[in-house]
């Protein structure tokens, strides 16, 4: 059986970047913990714990003095309690997602309706709407367009979380065009995540079969298996090799590897080495 790794995968900049700040959190000091897991990567966040970097759930959870915003980002409130608390503030949250959150606080000081697209109870998606509102503006998280307001007015602003699809972001627009809206558009979606989900859209058209590597809780994770399975038949969304079960391939020539940006490279690997043995 062929393996094919897509020409883009794995961990982005901002997940690498996350990592290497837990990591020096970890070998300066045992009182260290991230608020939330770091990433959406049930592997990586039980390795953090065994290198002494707790998760605390909630701001009453956390008892280290060290705490590590995650990539995802914090709502101002929170960045405000933790500073009342006295912590040691590690901040990993992705730069593109701050930019994002800077977008939409400026949209809202401006006195936009601000529009954040993206999927809601996401954990940078509550960040992107708390930090919209701090502007003072009206703001609604919108995931397909039967979610827009039917009172949406003028001006508005748009923000995207990073994870997002273009596809979701072209209906939205194409709707308020039909509705005749102006708006102000701050694509925030990630490079990394376009460049990963059009490289599975060309790789699950040219193979038998697709494994799809990250969290089962990984949101970008998610939509490229979601892609994957318009593409191709026959699709699997694993996070580690445990999962995979030889019989399933038995009548497979060539398959093609994806991997959510939460997925770190040994974890990739592991996969395609067990696939090539079959």
């Amino acid at each position: 059986m062929e393996v094919i790794l897509a020409d883009h995968a794995g961990a982005c900049y901002g997940v690498k970047r996350a990592l290497d700040l837990a990591y020096e959190a970890a070998g300066a000091s045992t009182g260290a913990q991230t608020l939330g897991p770091l990433i959406h990567n049930s592997g990586v966040v039980k390795e953090l714990e065994e290198k002494g970097i707790g998760v605390a759930s909630t701001l009453d959870d956390i008892s280290a003095d060290t705490v590590i915003i995650r990539s995802h980002g914090v709502t101002p409130e929170v960045l405000d309690a933790l500073n009342e608390k006295g912590c040691h503030i590690i901040d990993a949250t992705c730069p593109h997602v701050l930019r994002a959150q800077k977008a939409a606080l400026d949209l809202s000081e401006r006195g936009n309706w601000v529009l954040v697209l993206g999927e809601k109870g996401h954990p940078e998606v509550d960040g992107l709407k708390a930090w919209a509102a701090c502007g003072g503006g009206k703001v609604s998280v919108v995931s397909s367009i039967d979610e827009l307001p039917d009172n949406l007015a003028e001006p508005i602003g748009i923000v995207v979380q990073t994870t997002q699809t273009e596809e979701l972001l072209e209906s939205i627009t194409q709707e308020l065009a039909n509705r005749g809206l102006h708006f102000e558009l701050h694509n925030t979606i990630c490079s990394a995540t376009s460049k990963r989900q059009n490289a599975v859209i060309e790789l699950a058209q040219n193979v038998d079969a697709m494994v799809v590597i990250g969290g089962k809780n990984s949101s970008n994770t998610t939509r490229l298996f979601e892609l994957c399975q318009k593409y191709c038949h026959l699709v699997f969304h694993i996070e580690s090799i445990d999962e995979l079960d030889k019989s399933s391939f038995l009548d497979v020539k060539t398959v093609g590897i994806a991997a959510g940006a939460s997925t770190p490279d040994p974890q990739i690997a592991s996969v395609v080495d067990c696939l090539r043995t079959y």
